[in-house]
């Protein structure tokens, strides 16, 4: 099972796995830490991550970046507006009132929804952190803003889909990182919180966060954010700064131009580090556009000043976190400062002045979130056994449902008004459960929507669940039991509706005095819910009745306790019936598209893995012919005939021009065909240089064996006494006939030049060592016979000597001395050792090869 964390950030993301020894983050093909965060679309395939970014400067209409600004959003979006702006592909409004990404892919135009894009990106995420463990990858932990809708979470939930990722939990970014901090955390006090604000700056938003560690856990108190406050903006205010200014002096604009556009920003995103450590800084870019070179200044005083709209909006974010807090400034421990964006000097003043201390930087600003999340993924995955840390993580937004319900003061319930009641408020904990009971007659509907809007942005509706069809046994209205769960993820869902109807029963009677029975509830509550509360919809208003209204803290469950006095009493059993639920979730992919859109993403996937194989295939060609050129006139010119290698050469160099022209963009079996007939001449070429390399020692390695066989048959070495001396003679017969075979080719191999074809081969020797060894071998490892066992006692010293002489401690140990040129044996690698007990390894001689 694997457990891997992603930071998915807006222009980078990050890959963090577990391992035995803690949290690692991988590296990619390049050996980079980050991966760029966008996808570029060319004529036969896909580029993905650094493959990507390296080819976007040169196809900018066609490079998809920053897609985690347009995943769950409306196309009219005022946001998404200013984004689209600054963008350099093409972005329309689908049919859905989404947007939709165009991009010219294999000769076509080809449009893309955003989470099509971020499956993409996820999907090579995937392949580095499989890349790396040598393993699948299927469970993972997602880092997510706190600011995402519920249509935002659902998109980012059905882009790892797309991938083939099973997300365990969409972790906050900002409390990843607090898990992160406090998790390594030795000195957490047990009675007191300590209070730590958490400050991520990153490229596109800016999220505050306030958490309380105390020993063993962390609560996550307050969220706040600017969804458009980032590096990005200090990067767009330097590139509006100088394009202005090369307007004026340069004549150009390079708004009209979108690769100058992009070269423009790249340099200005360069120009903002260097003024993070220095206080001015030059800009220099050679042919900007039309064929003009640029040069620019500015020193760190004016960037703050041009900087100013942005700076203003730092502290409304920090106040309102603190505010939400319920804490004084003074009452925050320490401030940790993490993101892209946090190493603007303007940002850290800011920061200083509004808690009265230096922010900190213990955590690696780019690296926190993705190990924060593959610590909460050890954490639900049963891999590994993780240090008991628990996470009380809260979510941001109130959720309220809505329905339709007959007005108080209508009569007959002729009139029916818009009912809502608050679920969730805000604050409330992750995950969550919540149980509400209705009295309807029929087929209902209960609206999921934000109860605050404000700081979204975005439609109040988030679903309609339809609830029926039902029928009640009475004729009357039907009492049902709606649960609505607020998952790991963040999502807000009517999870069942259950029907519940009272029967009267008549049970047998049994009179225990102080007996007590206990009567629970069927509604079981998974252990990782914190909370189900139950409310009571009598007459679609929200009562306070105890008996209906109660609260189960962790799986608790109400308890009616019975006695013997009412044991006389009719019993009432209630019956439990499953309603239909369907449900709508307004912009959200349904599955029938989710599941097209895994199987393009797989057609694309095998795309680019042809291509891939192809530019393999094709530089192995190109690699030969090289190779082959070279060797000809270095180590294979003794073993070729010259008009062999002239021919060689000429078939070489005719491949090679038709690599740089018809060939350059063939199919795999092309290459493969190619190269192949490039071998047929080659091949027999390298197999006599590679025997005359080799052959050497394979024949030694056969006169070794057949020595060492030879002299252990001759020897009167009393380990080999009881073999009979017809068996000696079988195996010096058979070092003859092998010595004499050996004598023979190599005198024939020896009479022939290099370039002709070896009629003494390296397989041939090995075969003839292994036939000698397989002969001999039996032979000269026969055991001794078993010594007739007697009944008469002997004396201790008589048995000591016997045990000593049976175990051939006083023969010699021919292992001793393995030296092959002092008559030892040693095993090769050709057979395998015999196996034989310990009597027997000591009297046998090794195999040859």
């Amino acid at each position: 099972m694997s457990v891997v964390g992603f930071d998915v950030g807006n222009e980078s993301c990050v890959v963090a796995v577990a391992r035995q020894r803690g949290i690692d983050v991988v590296l990619n093909d390049e050996s980079k830490r980050e991966t760029p965060a966008l996808v570029c679309f060319g004529e036969k395939q896909r580029f993905l991550g650094t493959a990507g970014a390296a080819t976007s400067m040169m196809n900018p209409k066609n490079t998809i970046s920053q897609v985690k600004r347009l995943i769950g959003r409306q196309f009219s979006d005022p946001e998404l507006q200013r984004d689209l702006k600054s963008f350099p592909f093409s972005v329309t409004e689908g049919p859905d009132g989404f947007p939709l990404i165009h991009a010219r892919y294999l000769g076509e135009m080809r449009t893309f929804t955003p989470t099509q894009v971020l499956g993409m990106v996820l999907s090579n995420l995937k392949s580095i952190a499989e890349t790396n463990l040598n393993a699948a990858v299927v469970d993972c932990c997602i880092g997510i803003p706190v600011y995402f809708t519920d249509l935002q979470r659902r998109a980012v939930i059905d882009a790892a889909t797309i991938a083939g990722l099973h997300p365990l939990r969409l972790f906050h970014e900002t409390t990843a990182t607090a898990l992160a901090y406090g998790i390594y955390k030795t000195d957490l006090p047990e009675n007191e919180p300590l209070n730590v604000a958490f400050v991520d700056v990153g490229h596109a938003s800016l999220q505050v966060c306030i958490a309380a560690f105390k020993k063993g856990q962390l609560k996550i108190l307050a969220h706040s954010f600017d969804r458009s406050l980032g590096g990005r903006d200090f990067d767009e205010v330097l590139f509006q700064h100088f394009a202005a200014k090369f307007k004026g002096e340069y004549k150009i604009d390079v708004l009209q131009n979108a690769r100058a556009c992009l070269r423009l920003r790249a340099a200005c995103e360069k120009l903002k580090k260097v003024l993070s450590a220095n206080p001015e800084a030059p800009l220099n870019i050679e042919c900007l556009m039309d064929e003009k070179d640029v040069r620019g200044f500015i020193k760190r005083d004016e960037f703050e000043q041009i900087s100013i709209p942005i700076l203003e909006r730092v502290k409304k974010p920090l106040e309102k976190a603190i505010a939400e807090a319920g804490l004084a400034v003074e009452n925050i421990h320490s401030i940790e400062v993490i993101g892209s964006g946090s190493r603007v000097p303007a940002i850290i003043k800011i920061l200083t002045e509004f808690f009265g201390k230096e922010p900190r930087r213990t955590m690696n600003a780019s690296e926190c979130v993705s190990k924060g999340c593959a610590l909460q993924c050890a954490i639900l995955s049963p891999t590994f056994k993780v240090r008991d840390f628990q996470v009380n993580e809260s979510f941001p937004f109130p959720i309220a449902l809505s329905w339709k319900g007959p007005s108080p003061d209508a009569q007959n319930g002729a009139a029916e008004n818009q009912q809502s009641t608050i679920v969730f408020p805000k604050g409330n904990p992750i995950p969550s459960v919540k149980a509400l009971t209705f009295y309807r007659s029929g087929t209902f509907s209960i609206d999921v929507q934000y109860a605050d809007v404000s700081e979204l942005q975005a439609p109040s509706k988030i679903s309609t669940y339809t609830i029926g069809p039902f029928q009640s046994g009475k004729g009357e209205r039907a009492k049902l039991k709606v649960k609505v769960r607020l998952n790991l993820h963040g999502i807000v869902s009517v999870e069942s509706a259950t029907l519940l109807e009272e029967e009267e029963v008549e049970v047998p009677v049994v009179k225990e005095q102080l007996k007590e029975s206990t009567k629970m509830e069927t509604d079981d509550i998974p252990p990782q819910d914190s909370s189900e509360t139950d409310v009571n919809m009598q007459d679609d208003k929200v009562t306070s009745d105890a008996s209906e209204n109660h609260v189960l803290e962790s799986g608790d469950k109400p308890v009616q306790m019975e006695t013997d006095a009412k044991a006389e009493a009719p019993k009432k059993k209630v019956k439990k019936t499953n309603v239909p639920v369907s449900e709508l979730v307004y912009g959200a992919l349904s599955p029938a598209d989710v599941q097209k859109a895994v199987e393009k993403e797989f057609e694309m996937a095998l795309q680019d893995r042809i291509m891939e194989e192809t530019k393999d295939k094709k530089n192995a060609v190109e690699a030969y012919v090289y190779d082959m050129r070279n060797k000809l006139y270095d180590k294979y010119q003794e073993f070729v005939v010259d008009s062999e290698k002239e021919q060689l050469i000429a078939k070489l160099q005719e491949v090679e021009d038709w690599l740089y022209e018809d060939g350059e963009d063939e199919t795999k079996g092309v290459y493969i065909a190619k190269l192949e007939e490039l071998k047929k001449q080659g091949d027999p070429i390298e197999e006599r240089y590679k025997e005359y390399t080799d052959r050497g020692t394979v024949i030694d390695q056969l006169v070794y064996c057949i020595n060492s066989y030879r002299e252990a048959a001759m020897s009167n070495e009393a380990k080999f006494e009881h073999i009979e001396l017809a068996d000696k003679q079988k195996v010096m017969n058979e070092c003859v006939e092998a010595e004499a075979w050996l004598r023979e080719k190599k005198q024939q191999q020896d009479a022939l030049p290099k370039y002709a074809t070896p009629v003494l081969l390296s397989a041939d020797i090995r075969k003839k060592a292994e036939a000698v060894d397989r002969i001999c071998r039996p032979i000269m490892t026969k055991p001794k016979p078993a010594k007739p066992t007697t009944t008469e006692p002997s004396s201790p010293q008589t048995s000591q000597s016997s045990e000593k002489h049976s175990q051939g401690g006083e023969g010699p140990n021919p292992n001793e001395n393995s030296n092959a040129g002092e008559g030892g044996f040693e095993a090769t690698s050709a057979t395998e050792p015999m196996e034989t007990d310990k009597s027997e390894s000591e009297s046998a001689p090794p195999s040859g090869v």
